[in-house]
């Protein structure tokens, strides 16, 4: 097994309050309108784009025959609730390139035609969160900027309360570990959750309760990524997710797979070996003591054992966070007020041009 994690001593997150925003009269909803350049993908001679979303009111229920009638002629259970949880420091930027565009443009469509008003929980990366991974690996993330300040802005806060959004940070911890460790008290409590984030790093997490919503900029829209596509994409179940990326690593967060290492050793190879030996803990053991495959694959499994567990544990989420879910948060969103403080957020920022 990975040696035990290393401890840091959390901070109590910080909360966004949502009483005063809920308590003050709805404001009159305004079209929103966003002037936003292409993303990267895109020639950047292209003219800017128009982006225009009024947030409509949530749409009646509807059941299809399939949700109301089971295979047996049954009624067929409720779905679950859903939980929303939105990572927000990836959706700040467009491209390397710190933007309030960017996240104004995600956020309008988040909460127009993903979330709507289910409940959304906002969650930031805290102050010296990766820490501990850079400790273990020295090159991982190497290349963004650390330090106080490098968090997100005070003014994307500001707005996510203002949307009745709460927001939660605990210091020394990345956001994706709070968001792992909010989704287990989530699911204890009956809810279905949806995580909002382009991050690799939350497939792990995937089951039949727990899907992702990801931003797409090729199409400027989120898409969603459940088991069933996870699945089709890297045939194997997401139990082995985390097993699997220690060999092909994540070269946006600089963590080298173990193909610099073996150059024959890739994804497929990596797929065959753990769908027959399930985890990478059962795999180095195994290897250990027999052969498991071909010889190259054999060598790098003895050879590089510490190389792939250290993978594995930078990798890892954790579910261990000191953060306590609120009950509150659970309860429907008032996105009564979604439009007017978006559109007063661009206004701001001078509307039409390309807000940083």
């Amino acid at each position: 097994m990975p040696p035990p994690a290393v401890s840091t001593a959390p901070v109590a997150p910080v909360v966004a309050s949502s009483s005063s925003a809920a308590a003050a009269a709805p404001r009159r909803p305004r079209s929103l309108r966003l002037r936003v350049t292409p993303y990267a993908s895109v020639s950047s001679s292209s003219s800017p784009s128009t982006f225009a979303v009024s947030i409509p009111p949530p749409p009646p229920a509807r059941h299809s025959r399939k949700q109301l009638v089971g295979r047996d002629g049954a009624p067929a259970k409720p779905a679950k609730p859903r939980v929303f949880f939105l990572d927000v420091n990836p959706l700040c930027f467009r491209g390397s390139q710190r933007s309030l565009g960017a996240f104004a443009r995600w956020l309008a469509l988040f909460f127009a035609h993903v979330s709507l008003r289910d409940p959304v929980v906002a969650v930031l990366d805290g102050e010296g969160g990766n820490e501990y991974r850079r400790r273990l690996l020295p090159s991982y993330k190497a290349h963004r900027p650390r330090g106080p300040g490098t968090g997100a802005d005070s003014r994307v806060i500001d707005v996510l309360r203002e949307c009745n959004v709460p927001v939660v940070r605990v210091d020394g911890y990345e956001a994706d570990d709070v968001v792992a460790t909010l989704t287990e008290q989530v699911l204890q409590k009956g809810f279905r959750v949806v995580i909002g984030s382009p991050d690799k790093d939350f497939k792990q997490l995937i089951s039949e309760d727990v899907q992702l919503v990801m931003p797409i900029p090729e199409i400027g829209r989120w898409s969603f990524y459940t088991l069933r596509h996870y699945v089709a994409q890297y045939k194997c179940d997401p139990t082995a997710d985390l097993s699997l990326r220690c060999f092909i690593g994540d070269e946006a967060d600089g963590i080298p797979g173990i193909q610099h290492l073996v150059p024959g050793f890739g994804r497929k190879t990596a797929v065959k070996l753990l769908k027959k030996h399930g985890s990478l803990e059962n795999l180095l053991n195994t290897a250990a003591v027999r052969t498991v495959g071909k010889d190259y694959a054999q060598d790098a499994l003895v050879k590089h054992a510490d190389y792939l567990r250290k993978n594995y544990e930078v990798l890892s989420l954790k579910r261990d966070v000191k953060v306590q879910l609120d009950d509150r948060w659970l309860s429907t969103r008032d996105s009564c007020n979604d439009s007017s403080v978006l559109s007063d957020f661009i206004l701001k920022f001078n509307e039409g041009q390309n807000i940083r």
